[in-house]
């Protein structure tokens, strides 16, 4: 499987071994060039064969779909319908936040941050998922 954390600029990538059992962050790369199925996110695809993808919904914290919602939402189907992939959405609330936490725990700063907090975020609903699914 692959997990997408969406953001309007980038797009954090996980993946999870084939058993199913751990998740792993792989890349970000930006949401446009997906969108465009470019040619780094093929590569992405053909790398690791994923059977499914994942995309996380930020909600607010009282459930509701926001305008953030929506757009994970749509581009996420956009992106499963190119590839010919099937999708299936998970509650993503906080994983940019323990990403964050946990990338500032290992001694990072905000900077050597960017870019990482999104598929640290996508590996972390992925792992939450698969430890459901046991």
């Amino acid at each position: 499987m692959l997990a997408l954390d969406i953001g309007k600029v980038r797009t954090g990538i996980a993946v999870s071994d084939p058993q199913g059992r751990v998740a792993s962050p792989v890349c970000v790369l930006s949401t446009e060039d997906m969108l465009a199925n470019a040619p780094e996110w093929k590569r992405v695809l053909e790398d690791w064969e994923p059977d499914l993808l994942l995309a996380g919904l930020p909600q607010s914290m009282n459930g509701t779909a926001s305008s953030q919602t929506k757009y994970a939402r749509k581009t996420a189907e956009h992106i499963a319908e190119t590839v010919h992939l099937p999708l299936e959405f998970v509650d993503e609330r906080l994983s940019s936040v323990e990403a964050k936490r946990s990338l500032h725990e290992s001694g990072l700063s905000e900077r050597e941050m960017r870019g990482k907090v999104d598929m640290i975020a996508a590996s972390l609903f992925l792992q939450a998922w698969l430890d459901e699914r046991e």
